[in-house]
């Protein structure tokens, strides 16, 4: 008896753990919640069953009442029209059909009591399918999720082993480094011009586009001509010889 126990263990735990080994708890769980599902029909059909039995014997109990009716009615009325044999033929068929209602009576509230329970067994049934189906679509949301995040930290754990860390480090400094040089280079290319005469030139050329503009007023007769302030008035001989030519420009002999 020990050996055989022995033997029974040992078979166990190779088979056992072979069987564990092929089990896929993704797999099974998916069966499990395709067989909950079709329990509920078979389940239905046995309700129905009991439904149909109810109303059979439903409308038993109401065929063999009219019976027992009618036949308590022949009784009395044999009775009295003095026909005694009569009424006793009609009572040993009332005393069957009595007997036959009270039996079926019997079995209709039994069939009655069966479909309730019945009724009770599938709302706990439906309870306990779902609470398992969401149990189960629970575990496969996890399991789905848990495999995204086991193939996210594979991505991570590739960056180092790949090298990819290295060289993505390596391009965004070379980035940085082209970005910075063609940055001082535009620095440079500014420095290396006369920002100030640029300037200077650009208010020289306003200054001639205004006067321009005063004068084809003067000649079209829209303002009239002002004379200018003594401290204003500038002569071009009392200009040094490089601010002639500036000098002609601002002030007009009229």
């Amino acid at each position: 008896m020990f050996l055989w126990t022995r033997f029974k263990r040992a078979i166990r735990s190779i088979f056992g753990g072979a069987i564990s080994s092929m089990e896929n708890p993704k797999l099974i769980l998916e069966q499990n919640i395709r067989e909950l599902n079709d329990q509920v029909p078979k389940m239905n059909e046995n309700i129905t069953t009991v439904k149909a039995n109810v109303i059979l014997l439903q409308k038993e109990a109401k065929r063999l009442l009219g019976e027992v009716q009618v036949l308590r009615s022949k009784i009395k009325s044999a009775i009295q029209g003095g026909r005694d044999d009569l009424a006793q033929q009609h009572a040993i068929r009332f005393e069957t059909a009595q007997a036959n209602l009270t039996k079926c009576q019997e079995q209709l509230a039994g069939a009655k009591m069966a479909y309730e329970k019945a009724q009770q067994v599938k709302k706990a049934f439906m309870r306990e399918r779902q609470r398992k189906i969401d149990q189960a679509q629970k575990a496969l949301r996890a399991h789905e999720r848990a495999k995204w995040q086991a193939s996210v930290a594979d991505a991570l754990e590739q960056f180092e082993v790949g090298g990819v860390d290295q060289t993505h480090d390596e391009m965004i400094q070379r980035l940085d480094q082209e970005t910075a040089r063609s940055e001082a280079r535009i620095e440079v290319a500014l420095d290396s011009v006369d920002v100030e005469s640029m300037r200077l030139d650009e208010a020289a050329e306003n200054l001639r586009a205004s006067e321009l503009v005063e004068q084809m007023k003067l000649e079209m007769g829209l303002v009239e001509p002002s004379e200018p302030e003594e401290s204003e008035r500038i002569s071009v001989d009392d200009l040094e010889p490089d601010d002639k030519t500036l000098g002609r420009s601002r002030t007009r002999e009229v």
